[in-house]
């Protein structure tokens, strides 16, 4: 079993060059977290040398993102957020640990202690001003619809990044001997598709 969860950790944690580093920029985007999170994940997971070194890259792939999104919309007027107001709250259900705590304020000393230095692009600004404060109720898409106008462009790709799905699997799958768990929380098909591709797959073992 234990064997079985190292493997998944590994699948999905342990080779940082296959990672979608979509899912690094969208933390970026969270108010709360933004790079100073990051960065202190990325260390205390793979380690200090190798932590810089996939933080180094996620920042140029930031920029890099952001370079393209600032040459599609400096020529033109960024298209307009809808009126009508957004009710889900993304971080309800977050829990908020001792030493998730401690890491931030650690990195918001650290921060000071560095200086924030000025601020040249968009970015640049919204990764030097402090992190917001801790807050269950708070509402990342909300956040970025009244600062849309301080950060027109950035505002653009927090949309498009963080419109993006991100899929899950039950728990009881690894620590588990009872095999895949599929549910209406975690799964879009329909109860008939997965009954036929269930079929089709005991049929392809026999």
């Amino acid at each position: 079993m234990a064997e079985r969860m190292q493997e998944k950790f590994k699948k999905y944690w342990g080779k940082p060059k296959k990672m979608n580093k979509i899912i690094f920029i969208a933390s970026v985007l969270y108010p709360r977290n933004k790079f100073e999170y990051v960065e202190g994940a990325l260390e205390e997971i793979f380690g200090e040398e190798k932590g810089k070194k996939i933080n180094a890259e996620v920042y140029a792939y930031m920029n890099s993102l952001f370079g393209e999104y600032l040459k599609k919309y400096s020529t033109g007027s960024c298209p307009q957020s809808p009126s009508s107001s957004t009710s889900s709250n993304t971080s309800s259900g977050s829990v908020i640990t001792a030493s998730l705590i401690r890491m931030k304020l650690h990195l918001k000393k650290q921060k000071e202690d560095n200086g924030s230095g000025g601020a040249k692009s968009e970015l640049d600004k919204y990764i030097s001003e402090e992190q917001e404060p801790f807050s269950e109720e708070f509402d990342i898409l909300s956040w970025w619809k009244t600062h849309a106008p301080r950060f027109p462009i950035l505002s653009e790709l927090a949309r498009d990044v963080l419109a993006i799905p991100i899929s899950s699997v039950a728990s009881e799958y690894t620590f588990s001997t009872g095999g895949r768990i599929l549910d209406s929380f975690r799964s879009s098909l329909t109860p008939k598709c997965v009954q036929t591709l269930i079929c089709v797959q005991d049929w392809l073992r026999e």
